[in-house]
């Protein structure tokens, strides 16, 4: 089973939703916000995915950090996460073999049928 993670307002992640709905795809949704997140949870995303794939560095949560907040992106990037999980690219789709972020119609087709993609 896959879950996505993002938040329930965002666009993006309203389309996913969507998309995985239409396809019949057996997914549990975890909102960032609501939910929360665990550091376990971000420690796997940077070991699969790494950091510059994972933070959203072009959004407003980003542009809203002190500067001290952004050097914790360096030294304490799982703290920062935790602490801003709005700074995590979204949706954000995982299950034991796929960890991807951003939405494509076409890379999620090819993920859930197993076409590898780098």
């Amino acid at each position: 089973m896959f879950t996505l993670y993002g938040i329930s307002n965002c666009d993006t992640v309203r389309k996913a939703r969507k998309w995985l709905d239409s396809q019949a795809i057996d997914y549990r949704f975890h909102d960032f916000r609501k939910d929360g997140l665990s550091a376990q949870d971000i420690e796997r995303w940077l070991q699969q995915i790494g950091p510059d794939t994972l933070i959203n560095k072009r959004g407003t949560t980003w542009r809203q950090l002190s500067d001290a907040d952004r050097q914790r992106a360096e030294t304490e990037i799982t703290a920062l996460l935790v602490d801003y999980p709005a700074l995590i690219k979204r949706p954000l789709l995982e299950n034991q073999a796929i960890c991807t972020v951003g939405f494509n119609e076409t890379l999620y087709r090819d993920l859930i049928n197993g076409v590898p993609h780098e």
